[in-house]
């Protein structure tokens, strides 16, 4: 890009581009060179706007922790509407795009990443068990699920074996039928039977 041409959102641009590089190559892949020029903008762009591309990094991973909280709004939402299996299910399928696998796949390979965000557990998955085990709590209240349910290790385990089945893969999400299996899997012990 020419010097001097305005760029209308950088941060927005900057971010894009390294999501695609990021899907297409792989963390290994992702450098400030491959980013800028991926988004078609000069080196120094990234630098005006970030105080290292370290600091790139852990704010993409952080815009994407501000997506799953946006989901968990929505999903809260959905409390005592359709199925919890179906619920949950949709849930899972949203959260673990393959952006966010890549996410993941990113803060586990740049340790200076996972330091900056310095959360419990890993960056994306932490919260998205967060989300799921928030909903779990409010389809508690309204009994659809049991009442003793331990919220936090159901959230724990669909995440866990959601990462699992959707880790991997290319071209797309598992089939429908393989994620509704797990999830009725995973809670078919605190589910009331009748609202599965």
């Amino acid at each position: 890009m020419p010097t001097g041409v305005h760029i209308r959102d950088a941060r927005r641009q900057l971010f894009d581009a390294a999501e695609r590089v990021l899907l297409r190559d792989g963390p290994s892949a992702l450098t400030s060179r491959s980013v800028t020029t991926e988004a078609d903008c000069a080196k120094g762009v990234l630098h005006r706007h970030f105080a290292d591309f370290d600091e790139f990094l852990a704010e993409l991973v952080q815009e994407r922790i501000t997506r799953v909280g946006d989901q968990a709004a929505a999903l809260r939402a959905a409390a005592g509407t359709g199925t919890v299996q179906g619920n949950l299910a949709a849930a899972l399928t949203d959260v673990l795009d393959p952006t966010a696998l890549a996410m993941v796949s990113l803060v586990f390979f740049r340790d200076e990443v996972r330091t900056r965000l310095r959360g419990a557990g890993v960056p994306v998955l932490a919260e998205a068990r967060e989300m799921l085990a928030a909903y779990l709590v409010e389809e508690r209240a309204l009994g659809r699920i049991a009442a003793d349910a331990d919220v936090d290790n159901v959230a724990l385990s669909l995440i866990g074996a959601g990462h699992l089945l959707f880790a991997g893969r290319r071209g797309g999400p598992p089939p429908a039928e393989e994620v509704d299996q797990l999830v009725a899997t995973v809670i078919a012990d605190v589910v009331q039977r009748r609202l599965l």
